[in-house]
């Protein structure tokens, strides 16, 4: 039992960042967390945290070690919860991360909600459009856009989406409206330059195929909102989703073009790294999503955002 609990205290350390949060999460005094992790270390005979008065971080010894016990834990509340009288219960915490302006959108607002109904749950959401090493950054799901190259990690798909190329009433009048994909290079293309998962181009159905267009422009942003706010303003064309764009669009704030060459369905997946077990806490945070964004409400509720196509 001393293991266990020593275990316990490791992650609940390496996730709230301090020896004080995880007292306080326990009901302990920092103390106590403090000599757990030293029985652990010396028990191991490796340093797992560097300790500082004001935070706490992991060794490379202790980044692996986390996973492991991360996995042990998560299987031991699996089995409880699959024999418990009392249903299933999630516990624990869920690092997540998701682009900036869909998280903001239609995300962060469902994390309250899943918590409510999960109280043993915590959640720490990053919202960034840079992809996320899923593996090395400990993340247990990030939530994306588009489709899933990577074979090591698993997608799972939530909702339906459509990304269109725009751009606003203005612009178009000045620099015309181009006829085919190939005419975006002699165009002001807003783009993410560098950063997240249109870095190699933007999609078009081409002879039957999808090919990947290469543009360019003056202004980049690894930022999806101020690309947005950049096509509205008439600076350039956008290749933007449904779900950001729609009202817009019937608004007539934005123009869609090259609709005959839109690409098929970029769908937006919960991502995580392959493994034997995932998580309750994980799976059932996923179902709910997979449920919210299922629903025909969901979508037409003004205050969640336009439907994604």
């Amino acid at each position: 039992m001393d293991r266990f609990k020593q275990i316990e205290t490791f992650v609940a350390v390496a996730h709230r960042g301090s020896l004080s949060a995880a007292a306080a999460l326990e009901g302990v005094a920092p103390a106590v967390i403090g000599r757990r992790l030293d029985a652990l270390e010396a028990r191991l005979g490796v340093k797992l945290l560097v300790r500082t008065t004001r935070r706490v971080s992991l060794t490379f010894e202790g980044s692996a070690f986390l996973e492991d016990c991360q996995r042990i834990l998560d299987d031991f509340h699996n089995a409880e919860t699959s024999v418990s009288l009392g249903g299933v219960r999630a516990s624990g915490h869920v690092r997540l991360t998701a682009p900036a302006g869909f998280g903001r959108r239609h995300v962060a607002p469902l994390v309250a909600a899943f918590l409510a109904a999960n109280p043993e749950v915590s959640i720490s959401l990053e919202l960034s459009d840079r992809l996320a090493d899923i593996v090395n950054e400990g993340i247990d799901v990030a939530i994306r856009i588009g489709h899933l190259e990577d074979s090591s990690l698993v997608g799972v798909k939530l909702a339906d989406n459509r990304r269109v190329v725009v751009a606003s009433p203005a612009y178009l009048a000045r620099h015309g409206s181009p006829r085919t994909p190939a005419e975006l290079e002699s165009h002001q293309c807003l783009t993410f330059g560098r950063y997240g998962n249109q870095a190699r181009g933007w999609l078009f159905a081409i002879d039957g195929r999808i090919e990947a267009v290469r543009v360019a422009g003056t202004m980049e942003c690894n930022d999806g909102a101020v690309l947005h706010d950049w096509a509205l303003s008439g600076h350039g064309l956008a290749w933007r989703s449904m779900w950001e764009v729609a009202d817009d669009l019937r608004a007539g704030r934005l123009v869609s073009v090259l609709d005959a060459w839109c690409a098929p369905d970029n769908a937006i997946y919960a991502v995580f790294a392959q493994r034997r077990h995932l998580a309750l806490r994980v799976r059932l945070f996923i179902e709910f999503l997979k449920e919210r964004y299922g629903s025909v409400e969901y979508w037409r509720n003004d205050s969640a955002g336009s439907p994604p196509g």
